[in-house]
């Protein structure tokens, strides 16, 4: 016996997780973003109900709790939302900060949603490039 306790996986840290799931896709910065939206992209809101309650909604984002995306956003899911309609959908997620939103992309990735991306600086950059935000 090895003595290994996790099953032979190999343990990494949150912040080097983040560095190698954000190496296999460009993120976008709030500008890129709104223009991204302009041209059909779904921006999608992962931030729990009170950080949406205080800080507002981008207009015309889809909220969609992190806890429900996958079954949410998968084009073959029976639970999947009407703008879920094919793995070429470009997807921008968005969480608070910028970080949720990265693990979230990748686990879109992982479904066939290859052009799924996140906002970098999350709602807070957003709002701090002085774009629309409906109270």
């Amino acid at each position: 016996m090895s003595g290994d306790r996790n099953g032979g996986t190999e343990r990494v840290g949150i912040d080097e997780l983040l560095e190698r799931v954000r190496a296999g896709f460009d993120r976008i910065g709030p500008h890129e973003a709104a223009a991204a939206a302009a041209d059909g992209a779904l921006l999608v809101d992962i931030r729990y109900a009170a950080l949406r309650d205080r800080d507002g909604l981008i207009p015309g984002a889809l909220v969609v709790e992190r806890n429900e995306l996958e079954w949410r956003l998968d084009p073959h899911g029976s639970h999947r939302a009407p703008e879920a309609d094919s793995h070429d959908l470009q997807v921008v997620v968005v969480c608070n900060e910028g970080y949720a939103s990265s693990l979230a992309v990748a686990s879109l990735r992982q479904l066939g949603l290859h052009r799924a991306t996140d906002l970098i600086g999350g709602f807070q950059a957003w709002r701090a490039a002085g774009l629309p935000v409906d109270a």
